[in-house]
């Protein structure tokens, strides 16, 4: 595999990519074969049609599936764990039920996902949202209410602040593979989520909840709610449910701050003191403490045996199986997809067509996460290939920002079944893939085209700050 070269020219890979795609989208949608069988069995014919030498098949699919499941597995497990004790000890409807006497009914779309974006600023996507979640399912159950009414526009929130804001990591990496001002950068991203999101995430969710009609899922939460007679405990107050919620927030505010931080030079990043918050706040680590903390607080503390907290935890477990496993096959795919080369073939054209600059930095990221499904590794290796020709252009630092913020535009654009985040949010709210299909890739889509246009808006404005 190390000697290994793709000698396929654009078209027969990208025809290679499509065919892949249709006939998952066929197997799962019009065969209902099952999609983690279905992922493995696309992924190996992808890997030979594409000329990955027969022995390096297996390693790269086996890495691709490692790969995302050392990202997800403990994530959807501590979560869902986290998850089901909220929920089980009253607090998850506590809290929904604290929103909407604040908020209204009628509101609580609003309040679910503007909690989401403050909440996604400093913690990862698929973390926020599994945190999240519990509150989102019971706020949905309290009020009768389609899942989707609730879950998009918090979902949305999450993506939209994970792909355009530092410290994320694909923002900060692209700011300095175009050598654009960070803080330029994240105020430019702050004045262009929230009109990004508000579009795309709650106006498109409202629309989705009245389209789709889903009921809430038991599937992270391991049953329905509890009802209050049969609590195994005392119901939790709101306010213990908001400590719990808002510290895997703090912990990882302090791994994100300081890489930031250290990106920028303004700490050490080999100080032991720096080494220790970050670990402390890695997403796993923190939802690991999470959890551990919530099961003394919201279990023992509220009246629970161990016995009791123990049941719920493994109550938990079991029903995230199939989405973490199918996610790690979305993973697999994807990282057979970025072995034979597609994306960076494809980009590279994209790169010489001619067309305007912004433009071009969207359409090679654009290219990339349709061909290999990672936003955050569309918009690094996006920000690498167009680096030499951003740096020649001599643009101005709004206008650099702004290159930013078109290619994080470009890179979350279209998510299918080549990204793991397709599954995840697909499996999480119930929703089979035609299903995710029609609306979270059009709520990504949406967040690409509504973020490429306010990107083009300050790189026009930037133009004219010399």
């Amino acid at each position: 595999m190390e000697t290994w070269q793709q000698t396929m020219g654009t078209v027969p890979l990208l025809g290679i990519a499509v065919a892949a795609i249709v006939v998952i989208l066929f197997l799962v949608i019009r065969l209902k074969m099952h999609a983690f069988l279905v992922l493995i069995l696309v992924s190996a014919g992808t890997a030979l049609a594409a000329g990955l030498p027969v022995a390096a098949v297996l390693p790269t699919m086996t890495e691709g599936f490692g790969k995302t499941l050392a990202g997800v597995a403990l994530l959807v497990g501590l979560g869902a764990m986290l998850g089901r004790l909220v929920e089980t000890s009253g607090g998850a409807r506590s809290l929904a039920e604290s929103l909407t006497r604040s908020f209204g009914d009628a509101h609580a779309p609003l309040a679910l996902g503007i909690a989401s974006l403050i909440m996604g600023f400093p913690i990862f996507f698929d973390a926020g949202l599994i945190v999240m979640l519990p509150v989102v399912f019971a706020v949905a159950r309290r009020l009768g209410e389609p899942v989707l009414r609730y879950g998009i526009p918090a979902a949305g929130a999450f993506s939209v602040m994970h792909v355009f804001l530092p410290p994320h990591p694909g923002p900060i990496a692209a700011a300095e593979l175009y050598d654009a001002d960070l803080g330029l950068v994240l105020l430019l991203g702050l004045i262009v989520v929230f009109p990004v999101w508000y579009l795309s995430g709650y106006r498109w969710g409202l629309y989705c909840g009245r389209r789709f009609p889903l009921a809430v899922p038991d599937l992270l939460t391991g049953g329905p709610e509890t009802p209050d007679g049969e609590l195994p405990g005392r119901p939790a107050g709101t306010g213990t449910v908001l400590a719990i919620l808002v510290l895997p927030l703090i912990l990882i505010f302090g791994n994100t701050g300081l890489d930031m931080a250290g990106a920028q030079g303004w700490v050490d990043p080999g100080a032991v003191w720096v080494q220790a918050l970050r670990f402390l706040g890695s997403t796993p680590v923190a939802l690991l403490i999470t959890t551990l903390v919530a099961a003394v607080v919201l279990g023992v503390l509220q009246g629970m045996s161990r016995d009791s907290v123990e049941r719920v935890f493994d109550g938990a477990l079991a029903p995230v199986a199939s989405v973490i496993l199918v996610t790690g096959a979305g993973g697999m795919f994807g990282g057979v997809l970025r072995a034979t080369g597609i994306g960076d073939a494809l980009a590279e054209t994209l790169g010489g067509l001619g067309v305007p600059l912004i433009l071009a930095v969207f359409l090679a990221a654009l290219a990339l996460r349709v061909a290999q499904g990672s936003a955050t590794v569309a918009l690094t290796t996006a920000a690498a290939l167009m680096a030499p020709a951003v740096a020649a252009a001599e643009l101005t630092g709004v206008q650099l920002a702004a290159i930013v913020l078109a290619t994080a535009a470009g890179s979350v654009a279209a998510s299918h079944v080549n990204d793991s985040g397709f599954w995840l949010v697909g499996r999480l709210m119930g929703m089979d893939p035609a299903t995710t299909l029609r609306t979270w890739t059009v709520n990504q889509t949406l967040i690409a085209l509504i973020g490429f246009g306010c990107a083009v808006a300050v790189y026009l404005i930037g133009g004219h700050l010399v």
